[in-house]
């Protein structure tokens, strides 16, 4: 009798750590979906500085790729923005490090818009087959210094009366904007002037056409809408990736 009341114990306690076990497994999952969240997380403010068709791709992909997708809020939108912000970030912008002027290549006749040598080459590529295409990709800025990020972030901004948070949605404070880095770039129709450096860009041939084939040259867009760095939409602001080194300086944290 003794041995088979045994034999039950020791049979309910291994249901009940069964049951432990599930329930942990559960509440992990459920756990990292808050964090993950199901909002975008696609690769789209640095910018708003210097300012010196045809369109190609699978029209359904691109459909799909501009369909409505929720927003997180709430806590998993939270728990997201901290879970992806590095320790050496400020007011949702990431440390860079100024990238050496012997390794800057211009991509304007008169030198005055430069980016580091692969993106350079890439991007006078890339232009070349969206001219093919009929659409003309305009460089507003490229590499920018410490020094000028410092001028306009505190300076220009200032004048506009906005606060430190307020520019850090449409500027980045110096150190910490992609255009330190080289391999970022500001980009403009060249039909359509009056949409530079503005949210209608999108609405643009140029903005369709890099939608569809940038990512052929190694470009992505900075900050789509809903990025989780909190930083304002900019659909102009496109970032080189087609490299070890790019790929490491925006994704190795």
């Amino acid at each position: 009798m003794a041995g088979r009341l045994r034999a039950l114990f020791h049979r309910r306690v291994w249901l009940w750590g069964l049951i432990g076990f599930v329930a942990a497994l559960q509440l992990a999952l459920v756990s990292r979906s808050l964090i993950s969240g199901n909002g975008p997380g696609n690769v789209s403010g640095n910018s708003s500085g210097n300012v010196s068709g045809n369109v190609s791709g699978n029209p359904s992909a691109q459909s799909a790729d501009l369909a409505y997708r929720p927003a997180e809020t709430g806590l998993a939108a939270a728990i997201r923005q901290l879970s992806l912000m590095p320790a050496d970030s400020l007011l949702g912008h990431i440390a860079y490090t100024e990238a050496p002027t012997n390794t800057l290549s211009p991509v304007l006749p008169n030198g005055s818009i430069q980016l580091r040598d692969p993106a350079a080459e890439r991007f006078l590529a890339m232009v070349k087959a969206a001219r093919a295409n009929g659409v003309k990709l305009i460089p507003l800025s490229g590499f920018r210094s410490v020094e000028e990020q410092t001028y306009l972030f505190f300076t220009l901004k200032a004048k506009q009366a906005l606060s430190a948070k307020e520019r850090a949605q449409v500027s980045a404070p110096p150190g910490y904007s992609e255009h330190h880095t080289g391999y970022a770039v500001d980009i403009g129709d060249g039909d359509r002037p009056d949409t530079d450096l503005e949210t209608r860009f999108d609405e643009t041939p140029a903005f369709r056409w890099l939608r569809a084939n940038a990512a052929r040259f190694g470009f992505e867009l900075s900050f789509p809408e809903g990025n989780p760095q909190g930083v304002s939409y900019e659909p102009w602001h496109w970032r080189f990736v087609g490299d070890r080194h790019s790929l490491e300086t925006f994704y190795k944290r």
